[in-house]
């Protein structure tokens, strides 16, 4: 009798578990295919990240070109400005810059030769006041001019050839 039950409960068994088996490699197969699709998911919101961002450098290049086309157009009537309005005008117009520059540097000079002068005057010591009287702000000062016309002016040289 137990040969006939314990047969008959393994077959019950061996068959429950034979029948679950396909539902149980069903839900890890569905387990893979929801990690699966959640990985795809992410490489797309990737790769739609870099396309936007791709996008936005196509619209900044676009950008800077549409920015220097425009200098180019604006230097070009200044040009054609420069032309009709004749000698004097361009004169004008070509000197002022420089102009400026040298005036700005003839008083800052002047302001330096003056401190100078007083210092002889008042028999201060002329080497204390000059050391003194000349400090970052006057070295930065002084940088800026030398570069603006001999560094500038080079490279905006190099540029146009």
């Amino acid at each position: 009798m137990f040969d006939l039950l314990g047969g008959g409960l393994l077959g019950s068994i061996f068959g429950g578990l034979f029948r679950l088996a396909p539902e149980v490699l069903k839900f890890l197969d569905k387990k893979n295919e929801r990690q699966h699709e959640l990985s795809m998911f992410q490489l797309q919101t990737d790769l739609e990240k870099m396309r936007g961002e791709f996008k936005m450098e196509e619209k900044y290049v676009d950008y800077s070109i549409q920015q220097m086309d425009t200098i180019k157009e604006a230097f070009k009537e200044q040009a054609q400005t420069a032309k009709e309005a004749g000698w004097f005008a361009s004169f004008v117009t070509a000197i002022t810059r420089p102009g400026l520059t040298w005036i700005a540097f003839g008083v800052y000079v002047a302001v330096k030769a003056a401190g100078l002068t007083i210092a002889f005057q008042t028999n201060a010591n002329w080497a204390e006041v000059l050391t003194k009287s000349y400090d970052e702000d006057d070295f930065a000062m002084l940088n800026m001019m030398i570069s603006f016309w001999f560094v500038g002016r080079s490279i905006e040289k190099y540029q146009k050839s």
